[in-house]
């Protein structure tokens, strides 16, 4: 049976109902962004080491974004199927839905903290670590993988909460642990002169705490979906959907990561400089980015339950107002970044060479995402509607068919800025192709979810 947290999704207000579902969802994705900033803001100003330091850190991004990655097969792929399937009145299937994300977050946390820790020097050479950052990146990525398992709680389950209209507790626990990261990291990177390990511990320990109130909940009565033992035997139908969903936010993540390997590789070849340079405006567009991100999972539940009722009026209302809010806050974020791109800078680091590095590489750097919007509306819809081929070649088509081929080819005849004007141009193209084939398939999924006779 129902409960009124779910059964508003179905009834309220499409515009209102958003905004209440994705307000806390953006808080916490905004605060949870505190976890990558607060650090690189600390160790870039670090007396004599920050610029080696930041960029240290910003090599080990590209494998915690891999790991993160790997939540969005619970996350991604669960949670519109467990919001389809209460829009439906089917809560076992939801259930069952739940407890398997919870192997499979549990499945590759002891895949993924094995292999990272076995090659873990390897990988951060091959993600671009020189002789003079190596240190700081194998000292900051061994502590933070000893948190692995609440990485992937946090991220692959709090979208469950989402989806049973409890976004609120979703926002607290990302609060709670995001206000623990920025206590402890002046505590340990400089009172206890950890360096970049006590950043790292810093963010590990707020995981933790992050990770404990998120299955806390939903081993509680108060979850109206609630995480159960025998939910989570491994079901190979529900297992094969989730996998068959999930494999497009994954591939949207996971490829941040390829691309991480692809210009931390061709940036080092120009200096270290650029690398960190990068891991500066990396930051900066998460900050339009993740927020972004806590919007669509408060949209993706609504857009997902009413589908499964087969209510399209309101679906096309949500699409609308994600679309929105999705090109127009990218707009406006982007253009400050193009036209103050040294005060972004200074927010890092009070290194002039690099600040003056980051002054004359963003604006081209960040073009592309202008018009971004447009993709991250489309694509998260096609999940939220359980069209998992169109959206796993739109998380293709950005990276690896544009941007990984433009990153190698560009710099042959640009230079390093053909590796930033490389990230621009396939940011905009991808977004103008996902456009065009949205406006021709959502009007055939919704013709075919009309309610039966």
């Amino acid at each position: 049976m129902g409960t009124g947290y779910e059964e508003r999704m179905g009834t309220e207000p499409v515009t209102k109902l958003i905004f209440q579902m994705a307000l806390p969802a953006v808080v916490a994705q905004f605060v949870n962004l505190l976890y990558n900033i607060v650090d690189r803001i600390y160790i870039g100003h670090i007396a004599g080491h920050g610029a080696d330091a930041l960029a240290g850190v910003g090599i080990c991004s590209t494998l915690i974004i891999l790991i993160s990655a790997f939540a969005s097969f619970a996350g991604g792929g669960g949670a519109p199927l467990a919001s389809m399937a209460l829009g439906r009145g089917d809560r076992r299937l939801a259930e069952r839905i739940l407890g398997n994300g919870f192997t499979l977050d549990l499945f590759f946390t002891v895949i993924l903290t094995v292999l990272m820790a076995v090659f873990m020097k390897p990988l951060l050479i091959l993600t671009g670590a020189s002789d003079r950052t190596l240190g700081y990146a194998v000292s900051y990525f061994a502590v933070y993988l000893t948190g692995t398992f609440f990485v992937m709680v946090t991220a692959g389950l709090t979208m469950f909460i989402n989806a049973q209209g409890r976004p609120g507790f979703a926002m607290v626990s990302t609060l709670v642990g995001a206000g623990l990261n920025i206590g402890l990291d002046p505590l340990f990177i400089f009172t206890f002169r950890m360096g970049v390990a006590g950043a790292a511990l810093a963010s590990v320990i707020s995981q933790v705490v992050s990770g404990f109130m998120v299955l806390g909940f939903l081993f509680s009565g108060k979850a109206s979906l609630r995480l159960k033992r025998e939910a989570m035997k491994p079901d190979g139908a529900v297992l094969k959907q989730m996998l068959a969903l999930g494999v497009s936010p994954f591939v949207m993540a996971s490829t941040e990561s390829i691309i991480g390997f692809v210009l931390n590789g061709t940036l080092s070849k120009f200096g270290d400089i650029y690398v960190s340079a990068l891991s500066v405006m990396q930051s900066c567009m998460q900050i339009v980015g993740v927020p972004l991100n806590g919007f669509s999972q408060g949209c993706t539940p609504v857009i997902s339950y009413n589908f499964g009722r087969r209510n399209n009026d309101r679906v096309r209302k949500a699409f609308r107002v994600s679309w929105s809010v999705n090109l127009f806050y990218g707009l406006a974020l982007v253009l400050t970044m193009m036209v103050f791109p040294a005060f972004y800078a200074r927010i890092f680091t009070a290194d002039a060479k690099l600040i003056e590095t980051v002054r004359r590489t963003m604006p081209v750097f960040v073009a592309g995402m202008g018009i971004f919007g447009m993709q991250r509306a489309c694509q998260n819809t096609f999940v939220a509607l359980n069209e998992a081929k169109i959206s796993l070649f739109i998380a293709f088509l950005r990276k690896i068919f544009l941007l990984v081929p433009l990153a190698l080819i560009l710099p042959h005849f640009m230079g390093v800025m053909g590796v930033f004007t490389a990230e621009a141009v396939a940011d905009a193209t991808a977004a103008v192709i996902c456009m065009l084939i949205f406006l021709v398939r959502f009007p055939k999924i919704l013709k075919g979810n009309t309610t039966e006779n």
